[in-house]
């Protein structure tokens, strides 16, 4: 499992990753990632998450970006002390890569800014003999 963690303006992103062995098929080069994000927040304001900004980079380089409306179908409003918890996927064509990105938060007086998600890495557990 690999986590990360990111603080913008008082809202508190926490990521922890794990590999999905059995959403995966390596002998077809698909491997399935589930990611279980947390956001907190801990600033004196109402928020909402309005949209999400995905950059997915793959163990070969190649980056695929991925934006849209609020996460798994929501658009969660957090008071000050109040957290969303939510998990998600991602395949990737890579036994690894990295996602990173923001989300765009609104306040109540309708200041939008970008909160941070911290990379994280995807990647298969390896073996040892």
């Amino acid at each position: 499992m690999f986590t990360s963690e990111a603080v913008t303006r008082g809202v508190r992103i926490q990521v922890l990753s794990e590999y999905a062995a059995e959403r995966s098929d390596p002998g077809r080069n698909q491997w399935f990632f589930l990611y279980t994000i947390t956001i907190t927040n801990d600033g004196g304001e109402t928020v909402q998450l309005m949209t999400r900004h995905w950059i997915i980079t793959d163990g070969e380089g190649k980056v695929e970006e991925v934006r849209g409306p609020g996460v798994v179908g929501k658009q969660p409003i957090l008071k000050p002390g109040e957290s969303f918890e939510y998990t998600s996927g991602c395949p990737l064509t890579t036994p690894f890569g990295v996602m990173e990105g923001t989300y765009q938060m609104v306040t109540e007086g309708g200041e939008r800014f970008d909160a941070k998600i911290a990379p994280f890495t995807l990647s298969e557990p390896y073996t040892v003999h």
